[in-house]
C-alpha cells in the first residue's frame, strides 16, 4: 500500500497518516510505503525519521520524502492499494504508471472527518479519471455506520485504561514532562490550538479564578498568549505562575506520548483532525478548534459535530462556539471567558459520562484503518471477477 500526504495542518495531516501507516502494518501486516512532502513536521512527531533521507524506515514502514509531483514511475514502482489523503494530487507519472500495471491498483481519496450528514451520501463514491481508465474512490471517516469510522488501533483503550488506573504511572509520566506535584495536583489541561483562539482571554479568568489550573502547551502553540503570560520566549521548559495559573511550555512529544498527555490531563484543548480524534478516545472533556476555512465554513462543521457530540452540555456548546469565534452573542475578553469556563468547569462530570457513552457508540462503526481495508478488498476482489 502507498500512502501519499501533503502536510497543510503541520502535524495532523502527517499525524492520521502515521497513526493509520503503523496500525497497518503492526495490526494487519501490510506493507507501506508513505510518502510525505515535509519530514520536518513529521519529525516533531516522530523523532525516529531522519530529515535528510530520499528512504527511511521507520517501525516497520517505508518512508519517502515526497520532493513534488514530478518524477518518473513504472509499473513496479505502483502499490495495490493507493491512497491519497485530502485531495493532495498524486504524481501524474505515479498515475501513468498505474494506467499499465494488471490489474490496476485500487485508489483511494481519504477525505477530511466531518460530523455533516451529507456524508453519508458520498463515502465510497466513485469517481473516474476524465482521461485514463482509473476510477478513484472516496472514502469517508465519520461517527456513523454509514461513514468510515474513526482511526483506533486494536489495543488503545486498553493502554488507556491501564494508564488512568495507575496514578504513579501518571504521575510519573507528567513528571517527567517537568510538571511539579503543585502541578499534578492542580486542575491539568493540555493546550493544543491554532494562532487565533482567545487564549490570553483565558488565562486571565484562570489566573482569577479560584482554582489552581496547570496548562501544558506545546512550544510553539499560541505563542502570543504564553509569550505575554511568561514575560518571555516561550521554548520548551518555560514556565511561569501568577495568581492561580500556572503556564508550562512542553517540547513536542511522539504520538504514543501525546495520547498519554490526553490520559492524563482533566481538559484537552485540541485542534485540527488528528488530536481531535485521540480526544475522543481518551476518555476526557476536551474543546475543539476547528480548522479555519474560507466564509466561516468550518463553523457549520462544528455545530454539526456538536449536535451530534454535545446535545444537553449546554456549557460545553457555549464554550467551543467562543472559542471558534461562532458564538451568538460575539462576546470576548475575560469577562466573557471566566462566565463561559466556569458553565463548562461545572459541567465536566457530565461530560465526562458522556464520553463513555460516545466511545461505545462510535467504536460500533468499527476502526476506520480496518474498514477501509475491508472495502479495498471488496473493490480488488471485483477487479478480480471482472477479469476472469
Amino acid at each position: 500500500m502507498a500512502i501519499f500526504c501533503k502536510v497543510v495542518d503541520n502535524y495532523g495531516d502527517v499525524g492520521i497518516c502515521w497513526r493509520m501507516a503503523r496500525q497497518l502494518q503492526h495490526e494487519h501486516g501490510v506493507a507501506v510505503e508513505l510518502w510525505v512532502d515535509d519530514l520536518h513536521s513529521f519529525r516533531r512527531i516522530c523523532p525516529d525519521v531522519v530529515t535528510d533521507a530520499e528512504t527511511q524506515q521507520v517501525a516497520g514502514v517505508t518512508v519517502r520524502h515526497w520532493h513534488s509531483q514530478d518524477g518518473e514511475f513504472e509499473a513496479a514502482d505502483v502499490a495495490d492499494i493507493v491512497i491519497e489523503f485530502f485531495g493532495c494530487d498524486i504524481p501524474e507519472g505515479y498515475i501513468a504508471a498505474m494506467v499499465e500495471c494488471e490489474p490496476r491498483p485500487v485508489w483511494l481519496n481519504l477525505e477530511g472527518l466531518t460530523a455533516e450528514e451529507w456524508v453519508e451520501g458520498c463515502h465510497t463514491l466513485p469517481s473516474s479519471h476524465p482521461r485514463l481508465p482509473l476510477t478513484k474512490h472516496f472514502f469517508f471517516p465519520g461517527f456513523t455506520a454509514k461513514t468510515g469510522g474513526l482511526l483506533v488501533e486494536a489495543a488503545l483503550d486498553e493502554r488507556r485504561r491501564q494508564f488512568q488506573a495507575d496514578p504513579a504511572a501518571m504521575a510519573g509520566f507528567l513528571g517527567h514532562l517537568g510538571l511539579s506535584a503543585a502541578d499534578i495536583a492542580a486542575q491539568k489541561v493540555s493546550m493544543f490550538c491554532y494562532p487565533h483562539a482567545p487564549v490570553a482571554a483565558l488565562f486571565a479568568a484562570w489566573e482569577r479564578g479560584a482554582e489552581p489550573v496547570a496548562c501544558l502547551v506545546p512550544e510553539g502553540v499560541a505563542a502570543d498568549a504564553v509569550r505575554a503570560f511568561l514575560g518571555a520566549e516561550p521554548v520548551a521548559g518555560a514556565v511561569a505562575s501568577r495568581g492561580a495559573l500556572t503556564v508550562r511550555v512542553l517540547p513536542f512529544v511522539p504520538q504514543p506520548d501525546y495520547d498519554k498527555l490526553l490520559w492524563a490531563c482533566d481538559l484537552n484543548f485540541v485542534r485540527g483532525e488528528d488530536s481531535f480524534v485521540r480526544a475522543q478516545w481518551a476518555g476526557k472533556p476536551f474543546v475543539w478548534h476547528i480548522y479555519p476555512q474560507d466564509e466561516n465554513l468550518h463553523h457549520k462543521k462544528l455545530r454539526a459535530f456538536l449536535q451530534r457530540y454535545a446535545g444537553g452540555l449546554d456549557g460545553l456548546t457555549a464554550f467551543s462556539l467562543y472559542w471558534n469565534g461562532a458564538g451568538a452573542d460575539g462576546g470576548t475578553g475575560e469577562p466573557h471567558s471566566a462566565a463561559l469556563w466556569s458553565a463548562l468547569r461545572a459541567e465536566m462530570p457530565a461530560i465526562v459520562a458522556r464520553a463513555a457513552d460516545w466511545q461505545r457508540q462510535i467504536l460500533e462503526n468499527g476502526d476506520m484503518t480496518g474498514n477501509l481495508l475491508k472495502f479495498s478488498r471488496l473493490i480488488q476482489s471485483v477487479k478480480h471477477e471482472t477479469r476472469v
